[in-house]
C-alpha cells in the first residue's frame, strides 16, 4: 500500500506532464534514473518591454513539494491507464525527493539568464518536478512581475488585489499572493487570506444599491451594519448625488468613497472638491475600473488615496507568463563523473554546468551588474566587493528549510521585494519599453 499524503492537502503528484512519468521509466529500464543531476530554472528573455521580473511562487512549490506523493489514487489512475509499467509504479509509490533546492529568495527581481532555481538530485527525482515547479514559477512571477510594476507607479498610495473573479479559482489565490509578493497591499480573497494570512477588504458593489429602493436606504443600511469606518460605493447612479448622500448617511467621519467607472481622473478632482466642501476631509477616494500599471501612472496627480486592481494584475498585465524552462544543466556520465551538458537547438540553447548567481551593487547602493558564475558548487558565496550573494538553500537533504512557506514565507517575500527593487535606478521602474535594468555577465568559479 503506498503511504498517505502527509497532509490533509490532496496530492501534488498528477499536477504534471504525462512524458515526465514516461522518461522515468525509460531510465529505470536502461539503468540512468539513479545518475546524479542538475536542473535549472531560468528566462532566456523577459516578456517584451520589461526591464526586470520578479520570482515569485516559491513558496508554493516548496508546499507542492511536501504533498508530492502517489497515494493509491494516483498509482490505481496510472496503472488503469496503462500510462506506466510496475516497476515504475514500485517506485512512484515510494517516491520522496530527497534532493537539494537552491535558488533566488522569492522577492527577489531577475533577468534573463539568471539561475532562478537549482535542482540537485537523482534524474529520477528531479525530472519528475519539471512541469510542477514551471507552472507555479511561470505565472506567480508573471503576477508579481506585473504587480511590482503597479505599485511602482502607485508610489506611496497602495494597490489592493480583486482579480478573483477574473481568474480560475485556485489560481485567484495564487494571484493574490503573488500580487502581496509584487508590494500589493491587501486582497479581496479569503482563501488567500486565510491561507497565507493576508489583509484582506471589501465592502459592497453596485448589486447592493440596486437591492434597495433607493441609495439613501443602501447606504444607510451598510453604515447600520459597519459604521463610519466602510466604503461606499458611490457611482451607482449619479456620483454627486451618491456622495452627497454618503456624507448624509455616515457623517464627515466615513472613511472612503469608490469610484469604478468615469474619467476617474476628472472624476477623482470633483470628488474631491466636493467631499472637502462636506467637511468630510478626511474621506478617502479609492478608485478600481480596468486599472493597470499605465492607467495607475495616469492618475498620479489625481486626488487617488488607493487603487483597486482586478483583471490586469492576475493575467500578468499582458504577459502571464515568464517562459521559464528546467533544464538538465549537469549530470553524471557512465564513469561517475559529474560533467556539464547542454541544448544547442537554434533559439533555445543552454549554458551547461552548475551555475549561482551574485548582484553587483555600487557604493551608492544601486544594483550596476547580475554575474552568473559557472561551475559553482553548492552554497558559493561570492568574494568580490560590493557583490550579493543571490542563491539561498530551500531544501537540504529532502527537507524544506524553515521561513520560506506560509505566511512567514509572504511577509518575508514582500519584504526581499521591496528591498530587491530599491536597488534598482528610477531607470528601471520606466513603463516604456526598453531593455533589462542591468546587465547580465558570465565568469567561473
Amino acid at each position: 500500500m503506498a503511504a498517505a499524503s502527509p497532509s490533509s492537502a490532496p496530492s501534488s503528484a498528477l499536477l504534471t506532464d504525462r512524458y515526465e512519468l514516461t522518461m522515468l521509466q525509460a531510465a529505470l529500464a536502461d539503468g540512468t534514473a539513479a545518475r546524479r543531476c542538475v536542473f535549472e530554472v531560468f528566462t532566456r528573455r523577459l516578456p517584451a518591454g520589461r526591464r526586470y521580473g520578479v520570482v515569485a511562487g516559491t513558496g508554493r512549490v516548496l508546499e507542492a513539494l511536501r504533498t508530492f506523493r502517489f497515494t493509491d489514487a494516483e498509482l490505481d489512475f496510472l496503472r488503469e491507464g496503462a500510462i506506466v509499467n510496475d516497476q515504475t509504479l514500485g517506485f512512484l509509490a515510494d517516491y520522496r525527493f530527497t534532493g537539494d533546492i537552491h535558488g533566488y529568495a522569492e522577492g527577489e527581481v531577475f533577468f534573463p539568464g539568471s539561475p532562478l532555481l537549482t535542482v540537485e538530485a537523482s534524474f529520477a527525482e528531479g525530472v519528475l518536478l519539471e512541469t510542477l515547479v514551471l507552472s507555479i514559477l511561470n505565472y506567480d512571477s508573471a503576477v508579481a512581475s506585473a504587480a511590482s510594476r503597479m505599485t511602482s507607479a502607485a508610489g506611496t498610495r497602495p494597490c489592493l488585489e480583486m482579480g478573483g473573479r477574473r481568474a480560475h479559482e485556485y489560481a485567484a489565490v495564487a494571484a493574490a499572493r503573488a500580487a502581496v509578493v509584487g508590494g500589493f497591499a491587501g486582497t479581496s480573497n479569503l482563501e488567500a487570506g486565510r491561507r497565507y494570512g493576508l489583509g484582506t477588504m471589501g465592502t459592497a458593489a453596485h448589486a447592493f444599491t440596486l437591492l434597495h429602493d433607493d441609495e439613501p436606504s443602501a447606504f444607510a443600511s451598510q453604515v447600520a451594519s459597519f459604521g463610519a469606518g466602510t466604503t461606499l460605493l458611490v457611482d451607482t447612479y449619479d456620483i454627486t448625488e451618491g456622495v452627497r448622500r454618503a456624507i448624509a448617511a455616515a457623517g464627515t467621519g466615513l472613511d472612503a468613497v469608490r469610484l469604478d467607472s468615469g474619467d476617474l481622473g476628472q472624476v477623482a478632482r470633483e470628488v474631491r472638491e466636493q467631499l472637502d466642501s462636506l467637511g468630510a476631509t478626511g474621506t478617502k477616494i479609492v478608485v478600481s475600473s480596468d486599472l493597470d500599471e499605465h492607467a495607475i501612472a495616469s492618475l498620479a496627480a489625481a486626488p487617488v488615496d488607493s487603487y483597486g486592481v482586478g483583471t490586469s494584475v492576475v493575467t500578468g498585465s499582458g504577459a502571464p507568463t515568464c517562459g521559464m524552462v528546467y533544464k538538465l544543466v549537469q549530470r553524471e556520465n557512465s564513469a561517475g563523473e559529474m560533467e556539464a551538458v547542454q541544448k544547442a537547438s537554434a533559439s533555445k540553447a543552454s549554458v551547461g554546468g552548475r551555475k549561482a548567481a551574485a548582484r553587483r551593487v555600487d557604493t551608492a547602493g544601486r544594483a550596476v551588474e547580475e554575474v552568473v558564475v559557472s561551475g559553482a558548487l553548492a552554497g558559493w558565496e561570492p568574494g568580490g566587493e560590493g557583490l550579493r550573494g543571490l542563491h539561498v538553500p530551500l531544501v537540504l537533504d529532502g527537507v524544506v528549510q524553515p521561513g520560506w512557506t506560509g505566511p512567514e514565507g509572504v511577509r518575508r517575500a514582500a519584504e526581499r521585494h521591496h528591498g530587491s527593487r530599491e536597488e534598482l535606478s528610477p531607470y528601471a521602474r520606466r513603463l516604456s519599453a526598453g531593455d533589462p535594468a542591468i546587465p547580465t555577465t558570465h565568469a567561473e568559479a
